[in-house]
């Protein structure tokens, strides 16, 4: 059951504004490449792409957890090399921030010009690795999100919104 709304549509849209605000700022005379890890960031990430207004790429990546032995691994890498570019990874919710650390150490082996995160929601209380994020859409508690790209067992993507979900899976 969907619970109360956390953020409406039009505060998502003036602090995704704003962050594209701060990123087009940051990189002024650069050409940034935008890579959001599906499914949930990609409504963020195209509205974040359309809130830069310096040229900026983007791609995207998937990434599986398995089993804490069997680990993490890309099931779709980006298309193009980030060897010499400026990245940021845009990502829809940060956790313990073990599958972004994993992501960020890889894009980071493949030695781009800076790496930074960007991130629509955070929830520290959850956090285990130590990830520094640059970007940050919003802080909530530690409840379970739907809405705006976020879903519940495949549903609730389309919400304009973000809810707090009445079931933690």
């Amino acid at each position: 059951m969907i619970g109360e709304v956390l953020f409406d549509a039009a505060t998502i849209d003036r602090r995704v504004r704003e962050l594209g605000q701060a990123i087009s700022e940051d990189y002024e005379g650069k050409v940034p490449v935008l890579i959001g890890v599906l499914n949930a960031a990609a409504p963020f990430l195209a509205d974040l792409t359309r809130a830069v207004s310096i040229p900026c790429e983007f791609d995207v990546i998937a990434v599986t957890k398995f089993s804490d032995v069997e680990g993490i691994r890309f099931q779709k890498d980006t298309s193009a090399s980030v060897e010499g570019r400026h990245v940021i990874l845009v990502e829809d919710t940060i956790d313990t921030g073990m599958t972004l650390g994993y992501v960020v150490k890889a894009l980071l082996a493949r030695r781009p010009a800076s790496l930074a995160v960007c991130t629509l929601l955070d929830r520290p209380t959850r956090r285990i690795a130590d990830i520094q994020i640059r970007y940050r859409g919003f802080e909530i508690p530690d409840v379970y999100v739907v809405g705006y790209g976020l879903d519940y067992l495949g549903q609730y993507r389309e919400l304009q919104a973000l809810y707090a979900h009445g079931t933690w899976p």
